[in-house]
Order: C-alpha cells, then structure tokens, then sequence
C-alpha cells in the first residue's frame, strides 16, 4: 500500500511544529521535503532502505523520535529490506540527541537481523554510549566493530580512549590504544594525554615512554608540553615523584618540552614529602630548562576536557593552573566555574575566589550557573557569601545582576537576604523592579511568611512598581490554598480592573479554594468570567471545577455544570471523571441520566467514553456497576427504571 507523499511530509513537518527541540520549519525546508519525498515515490519505493535514509539525513537528524517513528513506518511497508544505510541514519539521530537506551534498542534489532553496520554507524553508536558515561557499554560496541574500527572515526576513538581511562578502565583502554595504532587511527592530545596521566598511576615507567613513543610516530599534532604535565602529574598523584623527575628529562629527549607548570608539579610533590632538598633542585631545573605554559593551549585543551564531560580531569588540571598562579583566561575560568560546580561546588567555588583574587567576575551565564548549582547541593550559606563577596568589589551594577543573586537566595530560602537587596537597589535607584519583588513575594509565600507577603505587595505599589500576572498568581494561589478565599477574591477582581486577564491557574486555584468553603455561587461566578473570557480557557478549567464538586458530594450540580458544554471530546476527561465519582458513590441513577443526555447528544462522545471507563475500571474492585451501565448503554435501555 503505496502512501501519500505529501500527506507523509506534511505529517513530519507539523509533528516539527510542537517538536521542542527546534523551531517552527520553513517553507522551504518544508518545500524541499516534499520534493525529496516526490523524487523518491517516482523511484517507486518510498520505503527502500537507501531512500528512508535520504529522508532521515540530513531533513530528520535533530529529530529522534521522528526519525526513529518514521523508520518504523517506512519498515513495515511491502518489500521494506532492512539496510545498513537506513539504520546508520536513525543511529545518527539518536546519538545526536544522546538517547542511548533507544540507540542500545535499535542495535540490538539489527544484531537480530544480523545487519553488517558500517565504522560509522558504530562510531554514533560508541559516542552516544560514552557522553551518557556508559564507558563499558562504548568499548563493548568497539569491540564489535572489528575491522570497521578504522572507519569509527579518530575523534570517537579518542574520546573512548579518554573515558575509558578516566573512568578506570585502564585494560581496556591499552587495548583500544592498541587497536588504534594497530588501525593506523590518528591520536589526539585528549585520548594520548588522557590515558597516559592514568596509565601512570600504576604502569612501569618504561612502558609509559614506550606507549609515548608509539604514540608520536605519525602523530604530529599532539601537543608535548600538555602531555609532560599530565604525565608527571599522574606520577605525583601516584607517589612517584622521585620518577617524575626523572621523567622529566626523557620527555625533554623526546622534544615533549616541560613547561614551567611540569615542574613546579613535581617540585611540589618533593615539598609535600618534606624533601626540601630535591624541591629545591627541581625549582633549580624550572629555572634553567623550563618555559613559560602557554595558556593557549591550556585554553583549549580544558574546552575541550568539559566539552567531553571530563569534569574530574578538567578540575584537576584547572587546580594545578591555579595553584601555581598560572595564567588562566576569563572564557575558561567562566567554563571551569559554571560546569563544575554541577558536581564539585567546593571546586568550582576555588575557581571563582581565584577569578576574583584576580580582579575578574565572572558573567551573568556563569553566576547563574555557579548559584543554581549550589542551590542544587543545598550550599546556601556559600551562596550568601558569593553574593557578599561580589557586592563588596562592587559586580551589581544593574537590576538584571541584582535579580540573578535575588531569585537564587530565594530559592534557597534566604528570604531575610533576598529582601535586603531589594532595599540595596532602592538606595542605590536600580528599582527593584517587578522580578524581584515577585520572586521575594513567592518565597514568603513558600515559607508561609503571609505577614511579609502582604507587606511586600502594599511596598511594591507604594513603589510605583505594578504587579503583573505572575504576582497575581502567586498571591490568589496561596491565599486560596490557605483559606483565605475573600481576600484571593479581591485580588482577582483587582487584577481585572487594571486590565489583566487572569490564567488556567487563577481560575483553576480561586475556584479550589471556593468550593472547598461550599460557596459554590462565589464560584460559578468566578468559572462564569472564565466562559466570557475565553471558551477554549474554560474548557481547561472545567475538570479542575467538576472535581471540585465531587470531592464535595455535590453531584447534582456537577451534571448541571457538564450539561452547559457541548458533548465533543474536548470534555471527555471531565465527563469520566464524574462518571468514575459516581461509580464509587454508588450514584448509579444519576449515572444512568447523565450517560442519557451523553447518547443523545453524540454517540461517538458515548463511545469514547465507555472505553475510558472500561480501561480506568475493569481492574477495580467496584467495577460491576459501571460495565452494567455501559451494558445498558449499549443496549439503548437508558431508562433509570429499567
């Protein structure tokens, strides 16, 4: 069954439309779809493997779940011959977006269907593993490769050689390392330099020399400076600190060229073993045969540890930078801050006090990082004494700064802390502005700090500073929740005075708190306002209102309230949220006279509903009743008589 082209393309490019990793397609991008499709349909098989991939790469690849539900389609189509091209395209897609448990699904049914993949194909399958830190799963799939490893590509063997020795699989990755040189795959400062400083942990000196050595044969672009710090670095975190010196001078042998960070790493690892002697001698050797790092290449070498997700590499060489005073550029130290501090705040923290130390601050990107990640590890008196030290060296120069530091205390419960920059901005004529009184304002409220919060919204008009709809939510959410309702009430209409039109969650929180007193009148009044403002709104509501009122009992005037609605599917979820109430209030009556008015209105409404109910309820243990109504349904015996 040959489908439509342009029904297909059009399907794909709406589905694109809600996709939230991309925005909306163009015209054109569209336009070109539908041609390509066009081209492939004249060739008679839009389902021919080499054809599905055309269509995948390049028009599908940010899109997994598309090209992986449009491969399926294409699969099950008449004369559909599973091909290495098809599935290296939907394997592309997947590791592009990182999905590794449906990159493992899709390889396992082409080991099913004994499909021969590609080096690159196995290349997007071992990089998808390793950026998730399944090292182990990447190697085993390297393993696989066989002799398609020369066509994995040297960026991904290089990067498995690095994790797997990061991550302490030392073995393994001597054999990729083997395999690769074996393979005549090119090495890279990373998957060399990331290696050795592990192997050096626990391997003869002899055989480090001898990996460096194969390694540099036709290798030229391996930077030897980088590689002679993390190899005595490896060394002095292994306690052979008497090797690293010795190293020292092979590497400079083999033009590695020890920088002066090289050797002040082994001149420290003498001073922390009490050795003044040979610490000396080493400073001696910095002085007479070392040369000044240059930072470039640190640079770019930490980019690309933290591109890679080698954080734990990227600290400790960031650490060694710093600790000798090093240079270390701005970009780098923004990097080193905001990325580590997702795991290492402490870490992370040290960057930061350097940077400063330095007389730098670090971006507005980088603080908002450095205070999410220390919110995350409940590091809030840290978080306060960021705030502190950047104020003290005068960073806030602006409300955007202001609200950064203002939203993250608030987050972290520092309400005390949050408002007292409010008052600083006020002094110094920077506002606060809207953004910051609500995120002191949803704290409070968080906090149940209600006396705070009402004095706080009183200061923000005394202020001349407007609530929006946000500060309106927040307040009607919580004095509703609380038992407030009158008070929620009066800020409702307040808000419809200066024009603003109130949300699903206004609605929804307001009409909660009304039916929770019984004031059911207070509440069609406010659900009415809804219907005028918007009927598509209304509809989004109207579940929260019908639960409402069976959680109340109010059975009754949950039907009357349905029944102002016309019976199309938009309801449906209301409609078997009453009908499940009623079922376990043993309602059946009133059940039966619902469902009436359901079936004359729309059968298809009736359908849709009986198959609800029956899936929400077989299992349950009050099921009988609602499977004899649906009987009776069915049956068009709708008389509650009968």
């Amino acid at each position: 069954m040959k489908s439509n082209v342009t029904e297909v393309a059009t399907r794909i490019s709406r589905a694109l439309l809600s996709a939230s990793d991309r925005t909306a397609p163009t015209r054109a991008w569209t336009a070109s779809l539908e041609q390509t499709l066009h081209r492939l349909r004249c060739r008679d098989s839009l389902a021919a493997p080499h054809l599905v991939a055309r269509v995948i790469d390049p028009f599908l690849i940010p899109h997994h779940s598309l090209a992986l539900g449009f491969f399926d389609w294409a699969s099950q189509q008449p004369g559909f011959a599973h091909d290495p091209l098809a599935y290296r395209a939907v394997l592309k897609s997947l590791s592009a977006s990182r999905q590794s448990n449906a990159v493992e699904a899709l390889l396992k049914r082409a080991r099913a269907r004994r499909i021969g993949l590609d080096g690159s194909a196995y290349g997007h399958v071992i990089a998808c593993f390793v950026r998730n830190r399944r090292t182990h799963d990447g190697f085993l799939v390297f393993s696989e490769a066989g002799s398609s490893v020369g066509d994995v590509g040297p960026d991904v063997c290089n990067l498995l050689l690095a994790a797997l020795a990061s991550d302490g699989y030392i073995d393994n990755a001597r054999k990729v390392f083997d395999e690769m040189t074996r393979r005549g795959v090119r090495l890279s400062t990373l998957g060399l330099g990331v290696f050795l400083w592990k192997f050096c942990g626990n391997g003869e000196i002899s055989e480090v020399l001898s990996v460096l050595d194969e390694a540099r044969r036709g290798n030229a672009g391996i930077n030897g400076s980088v590689i002679a710090v993390l190899v005595v670095h490896g060394l002095c975190q292994a306690s052979r600190a008497s090797e690293a010196l010795w190293v020292l001078e092979e590497l400079r042998s083999r033009s590695c060229k020890p920088d002066f960070m090289a050797y002040r790493i082994v001149a420290e690892a003498f001073r922390e073993m009490g050795d003044v002697v040979e610490k000396d001698r080493v400073l001696k050797l910095k002085r007479k045969l070392g040369v000044a790092p240059r930072a470039n290449d640190y640079r770019e070498f930490l980019f690309t540890l933290i591109s890679e997700r080698l954080t734990k590499e990227a600290t400790q060489l960031g650490e060694v930078i710093v600790s000798g005073d090093f240079p270390l550029e701005d970009d780098i130290l923004n990097a080193l801050i905001g990325t580590i501090s997702a795991d290492d705040p402490q870490s992370a923290i040290a960057f930061f006090r350097f940077m400063i130390k330095k007389g730098k601050f670090p971006t507005l990107l980088t603080l908002s990082n450095l205070c999410r990640n220390l919110c995350k590890h409940n590091k809030t008196d840290v978080l306060v004494q960021v705030y502190q030290v950047l104020d003290s060296d005068g960073y806030f120069a602006d409300a955007e700064s202001y609200n950064v530091m203002v939203s993250f205390l608030c987050k972290a419960g520092r309400v005390r802390e949050a408002y007292g920059i409010l008052q600083v901005m006020k002094k110094k004529g920077l506002g606060p502005d809207v953004f910051g009184y609500n995120s002191v304002l949803d704290a409070c409220c968080r906090e149940d700090l209600m006396r705070p919060a009402k004095k706080l919204w009183d200061e923000m008009f005394s202020s001349g500073c407007s609530g929006d709809l946000r500060t309106y939510t927040i307040l009607i959410k919580k004095f509703s929740e609380i038992g407030q309702v009158e008070e929620a009430r009066r800020l409702f209409y307040h808000m419809l005075e200066k024009g603003l039109e109130p949300d699903s969650l206004i609605y929804r929180s307001l009409i909660e708190g009304l039916c929770q007193e019984a004031n059911f009148e207070a509440a069609f009044d406010i659900f009415d306002k809804c219907i005028e403002q918007d009927p598509t709104l209304a509809k989004s509501v109207l579940n929260a209102f019908v639960l409402c009122l069976c959680r109340k009992g109010d059975f009754v005037t949950a039907s009357k309230l349905l029944q102002r609605f016309n019976c199309d599917l938009d309801n449906l979820d209301s409609h078997v949220t009453f009908l499940k109430y009623l079922n376990d209030a043993d309602e059946a009556g009133l059940a039966l006279e619902h469902m009436k008015w359901i079936r004359e209105k729309s059968s298809l409404m009736m359908k849709h509903i009986s198959s609800e109910l029956v899936f929400l309820l077989s299992s349950g243990s009050k099921s009988e009743p609602i499977l004899n109504w649906i009987d009776r349904v069915q049956g068009k015996e709708l008389s509650c008589g009968q």
